[in-house]
This record gives structure tokens, sequence and C-alpha cells, in this order.
């Protein structure tokens, strides 16, 4: 294993997995919801989460594929707590159906995973005619994430515990358009670049948790927003890109991290109580890091926060 195992003042690594940094954690009582918790680090991040006591919500396009996941790890960890609900977060209609079926079921939220995502795909428009990657990565998660946060303030208050958002970034953020957010041209088909596109929305995910960070600690909300860099790890996002998929699974076992070391930062994030209090900031490897420049612009973020009301129609 090549990967770099520097330890950063968390005691963390990039080689650290995901039950690494959760031991001894007890999160027993908490209620968790983790986006596209049917392949890759979903699957992992739901599994250790479980492990740890948690209630877990796998909110899914494909609920046959979230239901195999579910007995698999029911398997494993007998008296695990898990559902699976239908969200494709590419639709606002899918989006607005499971908020409103949650919100209804009077169950808590603690935590809320924005873990799913695509990656570098061909020029596509969503259900709603917005790009794809945009629309899925950033505007659906933003619109469920504004649309579960009442739950998450009463859930605050009542358990006395601290809620988390955590949106999975990527370091691909550094690969936006020049002007970070192209607010005109997010439909511009003559333009699109698939890995520019990818990095626009992996950027947006940055802005929007520090600017829901921002807002949540100026209403005075025991709750906190932060994104964080998984690492360079062998999933199927790559599928799209048929050569990089197969340099990736032949070099990756050396180069990459594998997916319990790529769950790590979320789970870490999540369920940690060096966190604690931590809001508005970006991590990786189990530690904090430093985002680009763009991502630390706050008028940037604030004009994101309207662009995506107006765009999720919450105007």
């Amino acid at each position: 294993m090549w990967i770099f195992s520097w330890k950063g003042p968390s005691g963390f690594s990039a080689s650290s997995t995901a039950e690494e940094v959760t031991q001894g954690i007890d999160g027993t009582g908490l209620t968790a919801i983790v986006t596209g918790a049917s392949s890759g680090l979903g699957v992992e991040t739901t599994r250790v989460l479980t492990l740890r006591g948690v209630h877990v919500i796998m909110a899914v396009r494909n609920t046959d594929a979230g239901k195999n996941v579910k007995e698999q790890i029911l398997k494993e960890i007998p008296n695990a707590k898990i559902d699976v609900m239908e969200l494709d977060l590419s639709s606002m209609g899918s989006v607005r159906k499971f908020a409103s079926d949650y919100n209804a079921s009077g169950l808590p939220l603690n935590l809320l995973i924005n873990n799913a995502g695509v990656m570098a795909t061909p020029f596509m428009l969503s259900q709603d005619n917005i790009e794809l990657q945009f629309a899925t990565n950033h505007l659906g998660h933003f619109l469920l994430t504004n649309l579960l946060l009442e739950t998450m303030k009463k859930t605050a208050r009542e358990s006395n515990k601290e809620g988390r958002i955590i949106n999975l970034s990527s370091d691909g953020h550094r690969l936006a358009y020049s002007e970070g957010i192209r607010f005109d041209k997010i439909n511009d088909e003559s333009g699109y670049y698939s890995m520019y596109a990818y990095g626009q929305s992996k950027l947006a995910n940055i802005l929007h948790a520090n600017e829901l960070a921002r807002r949540l600690k100026e209403e005075g909300v025991e709750i906190t927003a932060n994104s964080v860099h998984p690492g360079a790890i062998v999933t199927n996002l790559l599928r799209h890109h048929s050569f990089l998929n197969v340099l990736a699974n032949t070099l990756g076992k050396y180069l990459l991290k594998n997916v319990p070391q790529g769950a790590a930062t979320q789970c870490y994030v999540a369920l940690h109580p060096q966190v604690k209090g931590i809001s508005g900031e970006y991590f990786m490897d189990s530690n904090k890091a430093k985002a680009s420049s763009h991502a630390q612009d706050a008028e940037l973020a604030k004009k994101l926060w309207d662009f995506s009301l107006s765009m999720t129609n919450q105007n």
C-alpha cells in the first residue's frame, strides 16, 4: 500500500479506515440519512454507522439494490437498524416526495450525509431540464437539506445533541470552470466539458456547506455543516470514461484509497467528538484541509445560495 500515512492533528491519516476513525464511538440513539447508500462509499458509510449503533435510512434511487445492501449488512450486524427509502436526486419531485414522507414519519434526524453523486457524465439534462451533474450533485442535495432542516432543528433541540450535515465534495472542485460557477451557462452544451462541470458541482457542494454553516451559526442552531474530500478512490464513478476506469482499477490498489479508507473522512466528520462545534470547514484524510480560493469565497457562496433557491423554486 503506497497511500501516504502521515497523521494529522486528529491522529488519523489517508490510510485510516472508516472503522478505525470511529473506533469506540457509540452512536446509539442517533438517526442518519445517507444518500447514494447502495454503492461505493455509501455502502461502507452505512455499514460503519450501523456498526456504531446509528439508525441509518438509506436514500437510494434503486430500492432493490438498497434492500440487497441492507440484507448484506444485517448478515454481518444482525442488530443493525436500517431502512430503505427511494430518492432520485436528479428529480426535484422525487426529492420533495422523499422529504415529505420522511418528515411525516416522525423519525428524528441527527445526521444528513449528502454522499450520492455522478461524475464526468456526457452532457445530459435532468428530469427538470438542468445539466445532470449540477442537478444531481448540488441542487438535489441543496433542496433535500432545506426540506429536512426543520426536522433536524427539532431533533437537535429535543435530543440536546448536535446535528451534523456532511456534503461529499472532492478535490476535483479545483478543476471547476475558471469563473467557479457558470450561473448564466449551467445548461450551455456548447461550452460543456465533463470534468469542469463535475468540478463546478463539487465546488458548489463546498459553497453550499459554508453558507449553510454561516446561516446556522447566525441562527444559533446546534447543527454543523461541513464538506469532505474522500480521497482518490476506485468506485464506479468513472464508468463514463472507459480508459480511466481501466487505469484506475489496474493501478488503484497501489496508488488509490480503497472504499473503507475513502469512507473514513465522512464517518469521522459525522461521528467523532473531535469535530464537535466545527462548522463551515473542508476535510480530507480525517483532518481539516484548505479548499480552493473559489471555495472560500463567501460572496460566491451567497450568490450560489440565492441562485439555488430560484432553481429549486423555493423563493
